[in-house]
């Protein structure tokens, strides 16, 4: 089984206490940049929010997407359109994907999951790979989500998995069944890879708040 620690009934609040103890630390630890990658989806803009309350030095921090759609950065569907638009003007430097770019390490991963088990853009019908060579891919989910018909760019298992930490935020029952049966290995969803590459081969720990 993976090593997961599950946080149950966190609040925003909580979640970004604890967004904010680990990105200061890692500011901490090193004199230069540090980058973390963000999920899209309505989730994680009201948590940042509040971690835009407490006092960060964002000019150090290099904000990626895990995933976007090919769209332009304008549109209510680009993940890293939406991310510029909150964190920038706290001093963020935000870096769009492209098929080109070779990620960092990562202090944090910050995922999240849809009720069919995908990770960023890695949907059951990419097989994605814990031994990706790729870090970068354009996918085309199947079938496609209709509030976002559109392809991906999304970082590999291998290229999320490059990190100190990985986060999961998981809202709903039936997330939480999904994501507790992954743990266990009950099935081979793309969330059930990483979460085993993240403790077989990454040794990366993951935190999930549920």
């Amino acid at each position: 089984m993976s090593q997961v620690k599950l946080i149950e009934q966190a609040s925003d609040f909580a979640i970004a206490d604890w967004l904010h103890r680990h990105l200061t630390l890692a500011l901490a630890k090193q004199t230069g940049r540090i980058a973390i990658n963000l999920p899209g989806g309505s989730t994680p803009f009201p948590i940042l929010a509040e971690l835009a309350l407490r006092p960060l030095d964002w000019t150090r921090i290099d904000v990626w997407p895990g995933d976007d759609r090919i769209v332009e950065e304008a549109s209510q569907a680009s993940n890293v359109g939406r991310i510029r638009a909150q964190l920038e003007p706290l001093g963020a430097r935000i870096v769009p994907l492209t098929q080109e770019i070779i990620p960092p390490h990562f202090v944090l991963t910050w995922l999240g999951m849809g009720a069919d088990g995908h990770i960023a853009s890695l949907f059951p019908n990419t097989d994605p790979q814990v031994h990706d060579g790729q870090p970068v891919r354009r996918l085309l989910p199947d079938p496609l989500p209709p509030e976002a018909p559109y392809p991906r760019l999304t970082l590999t298992i291998p290229a999320l998995l490059d990190a100190d930490q990985v986060l999961f935020v998981i809202r709903g029952a039936d997330k939480r069944e999904l994501f507790e049966a992954a743990m266990r290995r009950e099935h081979d969803l793309p969330v059930a890879r990483l979460l085993a590459a993240a403790g077989q081969l990454a040794d990366c720990p993951v935190t999930c708040f549920a």
